[in-house]
């Protein structure tokens, strides 16, 4: 099956990143968002080259990328072809810039801290503010840990539970992230750049086990923490604790408009929806500034 490559967007000539990079980012959001799926073939080369206007080895070079990463296979003589695929570790990033192409987006998140999604967030807000995406409007809702409280994780190798110091070190790096994200999107409405903008922040005393991330309630990203002992300073000395990696959780893609018999991912993204609102809605409170 091939798809009009109209669907995969013009190049930015204020992007930094070469012409290959930016093909390849395309042809890959393309991917990881769904509009290209599993056995649909790419558009030919000659056709990539003519819709972009760079040369064929140029091409060449952005499909060389994607091979690299598994996400298409070239047939000799046929072309090349989105590699067939099961539920499997994704990277977010593509599929945040796809959410904000819509008019309207909603973000749903629940985790430790919500670190990580502040800096995905940040150059995706940059472009809402340079005027290359454009929704109307934007609702986020933030479900972190409360973590000026004591919790099980964070906290001293050889400890049961986290000391003061330790605490207070997790509350700064969590309210930084939170309050990153409420005061960019908050700032895009007071400068007219959308109609509306909303982020909601809510707090529990769980300690999380998993990150979920909710778009537009049609997409479901799930990852497992890793617990990991690293080093930290702490009172002018390197301290050994065991604590949560964020940046390493694994993500697998849910998406509604899954249709495949053997899916399971639009029961999966009704489950997490499900279980996001039972939680918000029961022991989650407002966040406190």
């Amino acid at each position: 099956m091939s798809v009009d490559p109209e669907y995969l967007g013009d190049l930015d000539p204020d992007d930094p990143r070469t012409p290959s990079q930016q093909i390849a980012n395309k042809l890959r959001a393309a991917i990881l968002t769904g509009k290209l799926k599993a056995g649909d073939k790419l558009p030919s080369q000659p056709d990539l080259a003519g819709r972009y206007g760079v040369a064929r080895e140029t091409v060449k070079a952005a499909l060389r990328v994607l091979q690299t990463e598994r996400l298409i296979v070239s047939r000799q003589g046929s072309g090349s072809y989105v590699r067939a695929q099961t539920e499997r570790p994704v990277g977010l990033r593509p599929h945040i810039e796809a959410a904000f192409e819509r008019p309207h987006v909603s973000i749903d998140f629940s985790g430790f801290s919500g670190e990580t999604l502040n800096n995905m967030l940040a150059e995706v807000l940059d472009k809402v503010r340079a005027g290359r995406l454009t929704p109307e409007s934007i609702r986020i809702r933030l479900m972190t840990s409360d973590t000026s409280s004591a919790m099980a994780l964070p906290r001293r190798v050889g400890t049961e539970t986290a000391e003061p110091a330790i605490v207070k070190r997790a509350d700064r790096i969590a309210r930084r992230a939170v309050e990153g994200i409420t005061e960019a999107v908050h700032e895009l409405a007071d400068l007219g750049l959308v109609k509306s903008a909303s982020a909601e922040v809510r707090v529990h005393e769980l300690t999380p086990a998993f990150k979920l991330y909710i778009l537009n309630s049609e997409e479901v990203f799930y990852g497992l923490y890793p617990v990991v002992s690293h080093s930290i300073r702490l009172g002018g000395e390197s301290v050994e604790v065991y604590d949560l990696m964020g940046k390493d959780t694994t993500l697998f893609h849910f998406s509604s408009a899954d249709d495949e018999e053997t899916s399971n991912s639009p029961q999966f993204v009704r489950e997490a929806k499900a279980w996001y609102e039972s939680l918000w809605n029961t022991i989650a409170r407002s966040y406190s500034e």
